[in-house]
């Protein structure tokens, strides 16, 4: 899928057919669409169509006509029923006409330029664009920290009582999105500290320079973040198999003290039981025998069962 957007002093606006300063934006694009593309400005296909490939690593080249930058996005992935982080490759071409992103599936990245909702953005002002669009994934990045430090907060309420390992389960999956997280932030933060050498191709201005040091601090801070949750995850993970133990161990106490409660009317209910010739067993020949039997088993069973609760084994 293929979009052209072009900003002027007033509008923003989707267009048909290409205008100089434009933003192209490609989603999963076609082989052919690629090709056309890469001919059309002098774009070699395999840096067009690299940012397809979930596996491509970040980089920075070059070239005589265009400049490539490929940065990592964090988004959601469905895993055993829930949502997780991961990140996808983004790629931003820079030519002399217009600015190109290319990526496997929509990123909600692009939705607050669609939306107008960031300051000063014109797509005809390729290298600030540039800019507000690592600054703005900076900022998901940490969104993205934030949502997983909520949703460790609500596992740990989970904890308490719980016997299974599905709080496990869930906690190995917020430190693999963890993980994935900080190898991106590390990855771009190299990216960005590049960009803003006097070594880049990209021409900057005063307020470009001071936008791409926000990044960096921004991409910084949430490395920082990055590392605080995945220690506080790492010792919630290994807390959280102790209280599944100890829970599942109380509850077999429980059992236990139940089970030595209930042995002492069944050892008098099986002795009552038994056939015996000229049956000498007491309270035998009394009429409401029955009745002085089950008293007897329940006062040994209560009484057991407030030792238990004076040794406060329940």
């Amino acid at each position: 899928m293929k979009q052209m957007f072009l900003s002027t002093a007033t509008e923003f606006k989707e267009i048909d057919t290409f205008e100089p300063g434009a933003w192209i934006n490609l989603v999963n694009p076609s082989q052919e669409e690629s090709v056309q593309l890469a001919q059309q400005f002098n774009i070699d296909i395999t840096d067009l169509r690299a940012p397809l490939d979930a596996e491509e690593s970040s980089r920075i080249a070059s070239e005589d006509n265009y400049t490539l930058i490929i940065v990592d996005v964090p988004t959601q992935e469905e895993r055993n029923g829930k949502s997780y982080y991961v990140t996808m490759p983004l790629g931003i071409i820079v030519t002399k006409t217009a600015v190109i992103t290319t990526c496997l599936e929509p990123l909600t990245l692009f939705d607050h330029f669609f939306n107008r909702r960031i300051r000063n953005f014109y797509t005809f002002m390729k290298t600030r664009f540039v800019f507000q669009l690592l600054y703005r994934n900076a900022e998901l990045f940490l969104t993205a920290l934030r949502s997983i430090d909520r949703q460790s907060d609500k596992i740990e309420a989970e904890l308490e009582g719980a016997t299974k390992n599905a709080q496990l389960i869930d906690m190995m999956e917020l430190e693999k999105s963890i993980i994935y997280l900080k190898a991106s932030l590390k990855i771009n933060e190299r990216i960005v500290k590049k960009l803003s050498s006097n070594a880049s191709s990209l021409q900057k201005y005063i307020d470009d320079e001071d936008l791409l040091e926000d990044t960096l601090i921004e991409t910084q801070q949430a490395i920082e973040m990055a590392s605080i949750y995945e220690n506080v995850l790492n010792v919630m993970t290994e807390t959280s198999a102790s209280i599944i133990s100890n829970n599942q161990n109380t509850i077999m106490k429980t059992l236990a003290l139940m089970t030595m409660a209930l042995n002492i009317p069944t050892v008098i209910f099986s002795a009552y039981g038994m056939n015996f010739q000229d049956n000498w067993l007491p309270l035998n020949d009394l009429p409401q025998a029955f009745w002085y039997i089950v008293l007897i088993a329940a006062l040994g069973s209560s009484s057991v069962v407030l030792y238990f609760f004076r040794k406060k084994w329940f």
